[in-house]
């Protein structure tokens, strides 16, 4: 018998090999001495190979000036260019290479190059810049912002409060709260034979710009602008083996943080207080570096599947000392702080029928910190002479195990829960363990054709060793005082969602939590706390060209604390709320003027606001902070040619919060010297004309 050996025939016998093979039929046994094997090909598989994807540029007009309307923007700069780009290039014997570029040149661009062979290797260059703005309207008295030397003016007078500052308002000069941070990174992917492949990578971060920082005397304080310049040299590599069913991977990730700045130095506004002190520093944030190195497998005999990770490292930093105005001798010119990581992690699922699926899991961490102790003088207002003290070694262990079972009741009907439990162990704190048990389960149905839901539920405890006040922490603290993060606390939490289809064209989902955390033990701290949350989001294809969505989200967290003005038993109580409705639409109209116009209207209103109350005796209200935003963008899009479409952009942003740390004037405070009014309240319009190009 004759037969010609082809793709199909191959696919045929190799899933018919196995049962065959008993009987002297297998592949194996196939002559296939006279087979052309150059011939083989498959006429259906043609891979198209050149250039294709679409190119864009665009420009936009920005109307506001206050700064912080460039985090809706992308853009700070008036007038702002962007470039867009999707191209792939396909060449033969599976060579390819693609560029991406999102609103590259604007504040949120970024920019991923990959090239190589499919199957073998893999170059990759990637970019991205990413920029936040706080206010451009902060004011300050100082000279050299953005170093690290801030000086006042030299015939400046100095006073017992801001208000009495002959040359205090005429002295300010604006300055830009903002920060900057610009990515690059290299990549290589290479896969060997089957059982093996490796891949290195490496990213810079530079990090620019001003952040707030308060720097003081006693008790006067300046409001001064922190230089930023970070750069972080990140890099990560590995090699991994991998069988039919199993895996093992050996991985190494460093990271390297370099300030450019040591420390800060400013002078003082006030009068000289203790020592006729008229200039200080502060420590900035120092150079460290952190290496890890891990080991991970998994096995999966399509029954159960086992996988596991061990990770070890270490996190170092030895940058000298500040002792700027410390008129104390130190113990060590650098600390040569070390902390050294262990971890590891432990899983495995196992399908015991086609119903019910086991799963459990085992996490270790361990933080240990090896960094001498030394004996340090502080500086104490209550007493020139200083006292001894000395720097805490703090320690970390967490365990946590976690077991649950996946049971599928009938076709569209499935019940799993678990039960959770961490332990976590610390030296020199309030508590030295805690213990946390949590249940849950969720009941999913999704059986009827147009409808899908589930409801969740947990209760979780947390209990741990004797709570008490320790010298290491504080010795002035309330012994009746409980830190909410290792406080006895019981949690109950439900949350459900549904998503309804009644027709093709129309798509319901809503979704509730509610969460509720009682601090049974609790006499002096937060004593209870409750999320109330829920959203709904609806899709309705109104017509084949018409399609409109709307969504909407509200939160509400309610709080309760318990303080005592005389360090004993409460006398007063704190009642905080905090709330968030977003609210949004769209609707988007196609193939408007014969098939080439596309309009959209999108619109979103987020409302978030806080209030607090205290009662003692009677009720005060801290007053209201909100923070209110509608966004709204306008766009048309219009398909000129078959490859060249243009775009209209028309966005609005109107913003006004009332935050009482920001409404403060530059002299409010009698011992503050501050940045003056940052609340913001503007409307700022951005204008975006772009164009693409399909290659």
């Amino acid at each position: 018998m004759k037969f010609k050996l082809n793709l199909i025939t191959l696919a045929l016998l190799a899933n018919t090999g196995f049962a065959i093979a008993a009987d002297g039929y297998g592949l194996a046994n196939a002559n296939t001495e006279k087979v052309k094997m150059s011939a083989w090909s498959c006429k259906g598989c043609v891979v198209e190979t050149g250039t294709s994807g679409t190119v864009g540029v665009g420009v936009g007009y920005n109307s506001e000036e206050d700064i912080r309307s460039a985090n809706a923007f992308g853009t700070s700069n008036e007038v702002a260019g962007k470039l867009d780009a999707d191209v792939t290039f396909r060449g033969e014997k599976g060579y390819r290479a693609s560029v991406e570029a999102y609103q590259l040149g604007m504040d949120g661009g970024r920019l991923e190059v990959n090239a190589g062979k499919q199957g073998q290797y893999n170059v990759n260059v990637n970019y991205r810049q990413i920029a936040t703005y706080n206010s451009n309207s902060a004011l300050t008295p100082y000279s050299g912002v953005g170093s690290d030397n801030l000086t006042l003016p030299d015939n400046w007078v100095t006073a017992g409060s801001s208000s009495q500052m002959p040359l205090l308002m005429d002295s300010l000069n604006s300055l830009e709260l903002s920060l900057k941070r610009e990515r690059t990174g290299l990549g290589f992917d290479y896969q060997g034979e089957s059982l093996w492949s490796t891949h290195v990578s490496y990213m810079r971060e530079e990090k620019t710009g001003l952040k707030k920082v308060s720097g003081g005397f006693f008790n006067q304080s300046m409001m001064l602008a922190e230089p930023v310049d970070y750069t972080t040299d990140s890099i990560e590599a590995g090699i991994k083996l991998k069988g039919d069913n199993w895996f093992t991977a050996l991985n190494y990730n460093g990271s390297i943080f370099k300030n450019e700045y040591n420390q800060l130095n400013f002078d003082s506004a006030f009068n000289p207080t203790f020592g006729a002190q008229t200039s200080g520093s502060i420590a900035l944030d120092p150079d460290n570096q952190s290496h890890t190195v891990s080991l991970m497998g998994q096995y999966n005999d399509s029954t159960n599947v086992l996988s596991a990770r061990l990770l070890t490292g270490q996190m170092s930093q030895d940058q000298a000392l500040v002792t700027s105005g410390y008129g104390y001798q130190v113990p060590t010119e650098a600390l040569d702080a070390k902390v050294d990581l262990i971890g590891l992690n432990l899983k495995v699922v196992s399908k015991v029928t086609n119903s019910l699926r086991l799963s459990g899991s085992y996490d270790y961490n361990d933080r240990d910190n090896n960094t001498q102790i030394e004996e340090w003088t502080q500086v104490s207002i209550n007493n020139v002479n200083g006292k001894v003290a000395y720097n805490t070694p703090y320690d970390n262990t967490s365990q946590r195990f976690k077991v649950a079972a996946d049971y599928r009741i009938t076709r569209g009907m499935k019940l799993d829960g678990g039960y959770d439990f961490r332990r976590d162990e610390r030296n020199y704190q309030d508590r030295e363990t805690t213990d946390e048990n949590t249940v849950w389960a969720r009941f999913r149905v999704n059986s009827f054709e147009t409808w899908d839901m589930w409801v969740k539920g947990s209760y979780g405890q947390r209990d741990g060793s004797e709570y008490q006040a320790s010298e290491w922490t504080s010795s002035e603290t309330n012994s009746l005082l409980r830190k909410y993060n290792l406080a006895n606390r019981d949690r109950t939490q439900v949350e459900a969602r549904v998503t309804h289809s009644p027709i093709e064209s129309l798509t319901i989902d809503f979704g509730a939590r509610y969460a509720l955390d009682d601090y049974t033990d609790t006499v002096i701290g937060l004593t209870e706390s409750k999320d109330t949350s829920y959203d709904a989001n609806i899709s309705y294809m109104i017509t084949d060209d018409l399609l409109a969505n709307a969504f909407y989200n509200y939160q509400i967290i309610e709080s309760e604390q318990a303080g005592s003005s005389n360090y004993s038993t409460p006398t007063w109580t704190g009642f905080i709320e905090d709330k968030v409705d977003v609210v949004g639409a769209g609707i988007s109209y196609n193939n408007l003027l014969e098939n080439k116009l596309r309009m959209g209207l999108d619109y979103t209103y987020s409302d978030s606001n806080s209030n607090t109350q205290v009662r003692q005796g009677i009720t005060g209200d801290y007053g209201d902070y909100f923070a209110k935003v509608h966004n709204i963008n306008l766009y048309a899009q219009y398909q000129a040619t078959e490859k060249m479409a243009l775009r209209f952009d028309y966005k609005i942003e109107n913003y006004k919060d009332n935050d009482a740390a920001n409404d403060i004037a530059v002299n409010g405070i009698w011992n503050v010297v501050g940045f003056g009014d940052n609340s913001h309240d503007y409307t700022a319009q951005m204008i975006m004309l772009s164009m693409s190009y399909k290659i």
